[in-house]
């Protein structure tokens, strides 16, 4: 049985929307303190996230409703979820959105949504409550549009001309681990088509190219493994040319009974998150394949072991590296460097050769591993 908030008040509700945005852990995770989502005083939800200037803000992210049709066995929205179901109007939704705003306390939006009644019924809710943001308050800054599974071509121009960003969840990397999570959607149809068309809108070359778009994997209760997930992620890069992809855990808890996880699976499941980040990272930032990786014989990556230094220590013949002679690529590969101790290195050697990492940075024990696989000739 579902029950059901009886006429509350727009905070009420706002309360209740808000913390249960907090599932969609999408841009919640980091790893330090202050990268974390946080709860305000009066129980809204507020999400930081980098920006590309490198500085940090936050943003107002709520449910426009927690209603849904659907029945993702991981959600703890879905249908058959006895939750307090509740929605906020379009005016209810943008007039918080500016309250918060006005008050300096976010930067931007993120609006998403159960499906109530149909996709472009729960399309068109959100596009209007953006629409009113835009229109009736004047606010021209970032707002992120969660674009919903099965949404017909229509609503997703309509949503990719007023949003900054939008995304779409992928779920599971294809149909046959889709089809474990939920009866009643289509991978194709439902997920596959409507990516393809934000991708075609906002790809390199298109009018809103400018415009971010990505997607997210929900980890685990499929049965797939790290070696799926990869090898989706970096077609999504290739073929779709997504801004970025996004991994979430996900918590046994909230998801149906009928999903079966093993015990140690379950509770590697957040260290199995992070690894997948490192490795996003390194296909975006660092040159790598998925050919790169090392995956054990189940095809996920080691719990104990980051996909950087799983690849230096399979491949001891690359190394030591020539800190003042290697190319970017080669010094991308040494653990403990990133781009930008990388790029650094560089600037450095066009006016000196390099004698110490002390050189270029400040002795730390990121750096200290660094010097297992280079040569510095003094």
């Amino acid at each position: 049985m579902v029950s059901v908030v009886s006429k509350p008040g727009t905070l009420e509700k706002l309360k209740i929307l808000s913390a249960d945005a907090q599932y969609d852990l999408a841009c919640a995770c980091g790893s330090q303190k202050n990268e974390h989502r946080k709860r305000g005083a009066d129980g809204r939800w507020i999400y930081p996230v980098t920006l590309s200037n490198g500085q940090s803000g936050s943003l107002f992210r709520t449910l426009v409703s927690n209603s849904c049709v659907n029945d993702c066995k991981y959600c703890p929205l879905r249908a058959n979820s006895n939750i307090q179901r509740c929605s906020l109007t379009p005016e209810e939704t943008a007039r918080a959105f500016i309250d918060f705003y006005d008050s300096r306390m976010v930067f931007g939006a993120f609006l998403t949504s159960g499906v109530t009644g149909n996709p472009d019924s729960s399309m068109a809710r959100l596009i209007e409550t953006a629409d009113l943001i835009r229109r009736r308050h004047g606010f021209h800054g970032y707002m992120h549009l969660k674009v919903i599974p099965g949404a017909s071509d229509n609503a997703i121009e309509e949503a990719v001309k007023i949003a900054s960003a939008l995304s779409i969840n992928i779920e599971a990397p294809g149909r046959d681990f889709f089809s474990r999570l939920s009866e009643k959607k289509d991978f194709d149809a439902d997920i596959i088509r409507p990516l393809k068309k934000l991708a075609a809108l906002t790809g390199p070359g298109s009018k809103y190219e400018k415009k971010s778009l990505t997607t997210q994997f929900i980890v685990g209760p499929a049965g797939e493994t790290d070696r799926h997930l990869i090898h989706y992620t970096e077609a999504l890069y290739q073929r779709l040319h997504l801004h970025r992809v996004y991994f979430s855990a996900y918590q046994k808890e909230l998801g149906d009974n009928s999903i079966e996880m093993p015990a140690e699976a379950s509770e590697q499941i957040f260290t199995r998150e992070h690894r997948l980040y490192q490795a996003d990272f390194l296909l975006r930032k660092y040159g790598f394949s998925q050919a790169d990786f090392i995956f054990d014989a189940g095809g996920n990556f080691s719990m104990d072991n980051d996909p950087k230094k799983a690849w230096a220590d399979a491949n001891p013949q690359f190394f030591p590296v020539d800190i003042n002679k290697a190319s970017k690529w080669e010094l991308l590969r040494v653990p403990g460097f990133g781009p930008e101790t990388v790029r650094r290195i560089i600037k450095y050697r066009v006016q000196s050769r390099i004698r110490s990492i002390a050189d270029i940075a400040k002795p730390n024990k990121r750096l200290d591993i660094s010097k297992l696989y280079l040569k510095i000739d003094l």
